[in-house]
């Protein structure tokens, strides 16, 4: 120690400590968010767009396929409302990481024929996964349709609890600041408060941004979650999910206590299976993307 200068010892203690924490950095981040899969010339990856049928309507929807012969696991991302923030970031590092990522837009959002609500939104994620199960649409797709796993954001959130918690054949299901409809529409209120909380709801979708949204009003998009709200609990659903992986996403968005709630209750199941995961940023993770992608490429990884 003695005969080495300071700066020379400096220097190498900084070198020792950076070397040291890209390891760590490169331990923690999946491969997928820094490098490209391998060239497959005989499948390679890609992307192909399609419609998906639902009650009558034509959904425009779009699949990352992951490169290789398959058959790969999918992830159906769901998107939120209005659905500014489509997370398809998030969905080409879920084909880089070898799965199959699908994304659609709802009747009635973003060019999708039909109208828009909450309750057809339910009927629509439904009609995604069966047109995935389906054996001709699987094989074109190179996708394995008994490895489905749902990962939803917002009102997708909430889209992906349900589907996830009504269907026994979703492998996992990822809640990104998941909207709980009953927190939303203020759940039970007196009769004199009815009138108030049902104009705070109208001003609310309003609010949200419906302009990209057909076939509906601030009004209707008020009834539907006030008529529905008892049923659109997704607490309610933490018994249906049993012991199948359940991931839990929250921010600082005001989100966070009914995923809390739902967690809380999907841990009291036998052999239950809850990730939880809380960033201090903003509704749309803008801060955390990079942190976000690989909280959710690690759990995939857990699933069967």
């Amino acid at each position: 120690m003695a005969s080495m200068s300071i700066d020379r010892f400096s220097s190498l203690i900084f070198a020792t400590v950076f070397a040291t924490a890209l390891s760590v950095g490169a331990q923690q981040i999946p491969p997928a968010l820094s490098t490209d899969p391998p060239v497959d010339k005989d499948h390679p990856a890609a992307m192909d767009s399609f419609q998906i049928p639902s009650h009558g309507a034509l959904l425009n929807a779009i699949a990352y396929l992951a490169s290789g012969s398959g058959p790969h696991p999918v992830v159906i991302v769901l998107h939120g409302f209005p659905g500014n923030e489509k997370n398809l970031d998030l969905a080409q590092a879920i084909r880089r990481a070898g799965w199959n990522a699908v994304f659609f837009d709802y009747r009635g959002s973003w060019g999708s024929p039909g109208s828009f609500s909450f309750g057809n939104s339910i009927e629509d994620t439904r009609a995604a996964i069966a047109y995935l199960r389906e054996p001709a649409n699987a094989a074109r797709l190179r996708a394995d349709p008994k490895r489905i796993a749902l990962v939803g954001h917002s009102m997708g959130g909430f889209m992906a609890a349900y589907a996830g918690s009504h269907d026994s054949g979703i492998i996992g299901t990822g809640l990104i600041s998941a909207a709980n409809f009953f927190d939303w529409s203020g759940g039970d209120v007196k009769p004199e408060q009815e009138a108030a909380n049902h104009a705070r709801l109208v001003k609310s979708m309003v609010e949200n941004d419906i302009l990209p949204l057909a076939g509906c009003t601030g009004e209707s998009l008020a009834d539907d979650m006030r008529s529905h709200y008892k049923q659109w609990n997704f607490v309610d659903y933490a018994a249906m999910f049993g012991s199948r992986p359940l991931l839990v996403i929250t921010s600082d968005d005001g989100l966070a206590a009914p995923a809390g709630r739902l967690a809380a209750a999907v841990h009291q199941q036998p052999n239950a299976h809850v990730t939880e995961q809380h960033f201090a940023t903003d509704h749309s993770y803008s801060d955390q993307r990079i942190a976000l992608e690989t909280t959710v490429l690690d759990w995939l990884v857990t699933l069967p």
